[in-house]
């Protein structure tokens, strides 16, 4: 068993780059954790697991727990105490992982693998903040306050939309193609990995700007007449949500809840429209539907200028040609009908009526 003196040394939340929304989304969560929890969807190596053991440290006195991908469901809830129970012949609660992460974050791997059961009573819990056990004779309820975190890669399959529509937010990473932040983000990484204790040393004010951040919006977002919002901010959010053609209206509460959350972390006098914009892509980028956006690439399309949609011809004169508007298409071919050799059967039509019973 692994104790917290042999636990790793974590990366510094302040010194992670490269990631913006992976950032944002993550603190988003951690203001108003009845978001629902950040689902990471990315490639190995984008700093998933780092940035969501970074968050927990900036939570005072916040535990970090892991999901494994063969826990079962007793594990995770919560079931009866049987040793308790066989001694004393008392019913007794055996808290689960959901009891441990209160107040801390729960990281889970490759959530996607994970049974639906699972899936539902995590996300049940982080969405009410409440975990309610109902099984083996026990009727028991306890707060399960934390950040949910799960990762996945699309490759290795995808959650059913039902779930995926109860993550408060999605952010999906993308391999660095900038040479030089590239490099940047390997240089801390092996000064990290060389001397842990000194690199964190290096961005110790930081995270304690970090942490006292956190601490201050926590306080604005649970005062209900904190951060006032008018018709306008209602608009914005009601016409983004139409426009990604999302299923019911959890995609708008998290939206408000999301623009709340951001105003309180900027310090903002009131929630704006300008907010709204700001969580709106993590919001609705597992909620939309493909077709809405398909009529957002031909929207985008149909506002390009004609003349910019299509290169010049060869000749330079920047005029199409008839033949340039399919310029990959290739003329049919027509192809040859062949006789095909009739079929024999394999038995004569004299024997198959030899081998019809006759009629009494």
């Amino acid at each position: 068993m692994t104790t917290a003196a042999s636990m790793p040394v974590p990366f510094p939340f302040s010194a992670i780059a490269g990631q913006p929304h992976l950032r944002q989304a993550l603190l988003l969560a951690a203001v108003d954790p009845g978001l629902g929890g950040v689902l990471i969807e990315g490639p190995r190596g984008t700093a998933k697991t780092t940035a969501a053991r970074a968050l927990a440290e900036l939570l005072p006195g916040a535990p970090f727990v892991t999901l494994p991908l063969g826990a079962s469901l007793e594990s995770l809830v919560g079931t009866l105490d049987l040793g308790q129970a066989l001694a004393g012949h008392e019913l007794k609660f055996a808290p689960g992982l959901l009891a441990r992460a209160n107040g801390g974050v729960l990281y889970v791997d490759e959530i996607n693998l994970l049974p639906d059961a699972l899936i539902d009573s995590l996300l049940d819990a982080a969405a009410s903040g409440v975990n309610v056990v109902e099984r083996d004779g026990i009727s028991h309820r306890h707060a399960a306050r934390f950040v949910l975190v799960g990762t996945m890669n699309p490759e290795e399959g995808t959650l059913r939309p039902q779930l995926l529509d109860r993550f408060g937010l999605c952010v999906q990473l993308r391999n660095i193609e900038d040479a030089a932040e590239r490099q940047g983000i390997v240089r801390a990484r092996l000064a990290f990995d060389v001397d842990p204790q000194g690199f964190r040393a290096k961005h110790a004010e930081a995270e304690a700007a970090l942490a006292a951040a956190l601490v201050k919006a926590r306080a604005i977002v649970a005062d209900a007449s904190a951060l006032p919002y008018g018709d306008d901010v209602h608009e914005a959010v009601g016409a983004l949500c139409i426009a990604a053609q999302v299923d019911g209206l959890r995609a708008d509460l998290v939206m408000l809840r999301s623009a709340r959350a951001l105003a309180a972390w900027k310090g903002a006098a009131a929630i704006t429209a300008d907010h709204v914009q700001c969580v709106a892509e993590a919001v609705l980028l597992h909620r939309r539907k493909p077709e809405a956006e398909g009529a957002a690439l031909a929207s985008a399309s149909a506002s390009v200028p004609p003349n910019t949609q299509r290169a010049p011809n060869s000749s330079g004169t920047g005029q199409n040609n008839a033949g340039d508007q399919d310029w990959g298409a290739m003329p049919p071919e027509p192809v040859g009908i062949e006789r095909v050799k009739p079929l024999r059967p394999l038995i004569s039509s004299q024997t198959a009526q030899q081998a019809l019973p006759k009629k009494a």
